[in-house]
């Protein structure tokens, strides 16, 4: 690709990947005051319709990213992301001029859907960026996406001061400026010969992790993937009940620790990782990335005074050094055919942990986090998350020894 036009290109994907966290946090501050407006103003099944509602979000990424995945290897990463663009448009529309309870259902199923455009984003940047700095540019979008976080909540609890609806259709309009945008910059990244035709067989959940097979180290680090994606949303999921629990704090505090955590790992993705992996080498950096992860898991275990837990972000947001090495290192082992399927696998394993990871630190965190609990040890969730991130260090520590010579073509950036 042009320089021109991956200068272009690049500003772009990073902004979809923007809108496609931002709308997730968006609604969290609205979407239960609105799902009660359709209850009579029952909060309570209004909590339990909302976490509906999120989880169903989880589950269509899951099934649909290696769908649109293999349809980005088929038909070019532009078509992809661009129908994406318009249906999460179409999506926030639909939820904010929603005048019952299943129009809230139908727009989170399309928005599911369309947010598993992560695949073909990733996929793009695999395609228009060097092997030797894929890490940096995954890095970036890494960095994006924990902004997203951030902001969502923040925009979404502003504009809703003006209407529940309104966060709905700025999201709206926000996706289809992005739209007409992309239509105008975005050139298309993968070449004809470079495409495959498409595979129900492959583009499924089950299919697309199950085509990792033939490339051993991908399916042995997809492993260490899913160990990490597991504690991460253990985390996301008891962060907030944990902080309130055990040390009182307050909404504006959970939501300043939140603003600490995306803060700090846009830090690390955006700008350690481009100093980072090119002096340790991706596997260096990525079993460095998983000890801090499984380090400050632990210590957010022991915290025994709210204070430590903004002292010890840092050392887990330095996890973030993980997730790009490990996606350069991935991306070079299939080839450009292939990315696409790839990105897909990875994104729907990162959905099925969101749905499994939250059931096991709830689970955890009600079992042994109450003051009624035989056995009290408030910290357990984090000790599961260590106990997870741990285990993917100790499966690519293993990966890696099999495999002593580099993953790649040696040069800057890739030598072990």
């Amino acid at each position: 690709m042009a320089e021109p036009n991956r200068r272009a290109a690049v500003p772009f994907i990073l902004i979809t990947v923007l809108l496609d966290t931002l709308g997730v946090g968006l609604i969290i501050p609205v979407g239960p005051r609105l799902v009660a407006s359709f209850l009579h103003g029952d909060l309570e099944a209004a909590a339990r319709w909302f976490g509906v509602l999120m989880s169903l979000y989880s589950v269509m990424q899951f099934v649909f990213a290696p769908v649109l995945g293999g349809l980005s290897d088929r038909f070019g990463r532009r078509a992809v992301i661009l129908l994406s663009l318009a249906g999460a448009a179409t999506s926030y529309l639909a939820s904010g001029l929603s005048t019952a309870l299943w129009w809230l259902f139908v727009g989170r199923t399309v928005a599911g859907i369309t947010g598993a455009s992560f695949s073909a984003a990733n996929a793009y940047i695999a395609d228009i960026t060097p092997p030797e700095r894929r890490a940096a540019s995954f890095g970036a979008v890494g960095a994006v996406f924990g902004l997203g976080f951030i902001l969502g909540p923040l925009l979404g609890g502003f504009l809703g001061d003006y209407g529940l609806r309104i966060p709905y259709f700025v999201g709206a309009t926000l996706n289809f400026v992005n739209l007409l945008y992309g239509l105008l910059v975005l050139p298309e990244s993968l070449s004809r010969e470079n495409r495959r035709p498409f595979s129900f067989a492959r583009a499924n959940p089950v299919g697309s992790l199950g085509s990792l097979r033939k490339h051993p180290v991908v399916m042995r680090l997809t492993g260490t993937l899913a160990c990490a994606f597991i504690a991460q949303f253990v985390l996301q999921s008891t962060w907030a009940l944990y902080s309130q629990a055990r040390f009182g704090w307050s909404f504006k505090q959970v939501g300043f620790s939140f603003m600490a955590v995306g803060l700090s790992t846009a830090l690390v993705q955006g700008l350690l990782v481009r100093a980072i992996v090119p002096l340790l080498g991706e596997r260096r950096a990525l079993v460095l990335g998983l000890t801090f992860g499984a380090t400050g898991y632990a210590l957010i275990g022991l915290a025994s005074r709210g204070w430590m837990l903004y002292a010890f972000i840092p050392v887990l947001a330095l996890a973030g050094i993980a997730g790009p090495a490990v996606q350069a290192i991935l991306t070079r082992e299939v080839g450009p055919k292939e990315q696409g399927e790839l990105q897909g696998a990875l994104n729907g394993l990162q959905g099925l942990m969101a749905i499994v990871g939250p059931i096991i630190g709830t689970s955890l965190l009600a079992q042994f986090g109450t003051d009624t609990s035989i056995v009290h040890v408030p910290g357990a969730p984090y000790f599961a998350a260590c106990f997870f991130s741990a285990s993917g260090l100790l499966l690519a520590v293993r990966t890696l020894a099999r495999n002593p010579t580099p993953l790649a073509p040696r040069g800057r950036g890739v030598t072990p």
